[in-house]
């Protein structure tokens, strides 16, 4: 009974032995036939995708500058597209232009008519010569306000760059200077109208 008892428990650690030793066997294949996985370490991983993330937002930014500075701000076309105006203004009112040209040569043609066979001397002189001086003059004259006026306001506004505001200086330069010229003819204060005696 006893033998028999001693047995049969041999015969069975024999097998659970067994058993176990066949369980092994097959974990070390599967160990072998899986691939071999790193651990995943977190703090890695968030700093790769923080660093990325960084990279993305400079590559964006550095993408944004060009274009900011490619697209200039209308108002400072403006004011450089004003001072320009005005300087050009300016010379126009000191040459003379072809709108001032243009009143002349009609004032010319109607004092020729109002004096034609009855008009003194005097009168001719005045409604052919000095009325066309006049009319040019004032003609240069408004070429000129206009120049010192918007060369004025282009130095007025702020944040506008060196070079603007030295070309909006040189326009109100020019159009003060053909803006005394002009004063100056339309009253006579320069040249006056000869007279028939001379």
């Amino acid at each position: 009974m006893d033998t028999k008892t001693t047995t049969e428990k041999t015969d069975e650690g024999t097998d659970a032995s067994g058993t176990a030793e066949e369980t092994a066997a097959v974990a070390l294949d599967k160990k072998d036939t899986e691939p071999a996985t790193a651990p995943i370490d977190a703090d890695a991983a968030g700093d790769e995708a923080g660093d990325a993330d960084r990279d993305d937002e400079d590559r964006d930014d550095e993408d944004e500058e060009p274009a900011a500075e490619a697209a200039p701000a209308p108002a400072g076309i403006g004011g450089a597209a004003a001072a320009v105006v005005s300087a050009a203004l300016g010379a126009v009112a000191l040459t003379g232009t072809w709108t001032g040209k243009v009143v002349s040569e009609r004032e010319t043609l109607l004092g020729q008519i109002k004096t034609s066979g009855t008009g003194t001397p005097a009168q001719q002189i005045s409604e052919i010569y000095g009325d066309a001086w006049h009319s040019t003059a004032l003609v240069n004259g408004v070429f000129a306000l206009i120049a010192l006026l918007v060369a004025v306001l282009v130095l007025v506004l702020p944040g506008r760059p060196a070079w603007v505001r030295a070309v909006a200086v040189a326009g109100a330069v020019l159009g003060g200077l053909g803006l005394l010229l002009s004063v100056g003819t339309y009253f006579d204060l320069f040249l006056s109208l000869p007279t028939a005696g001379s």
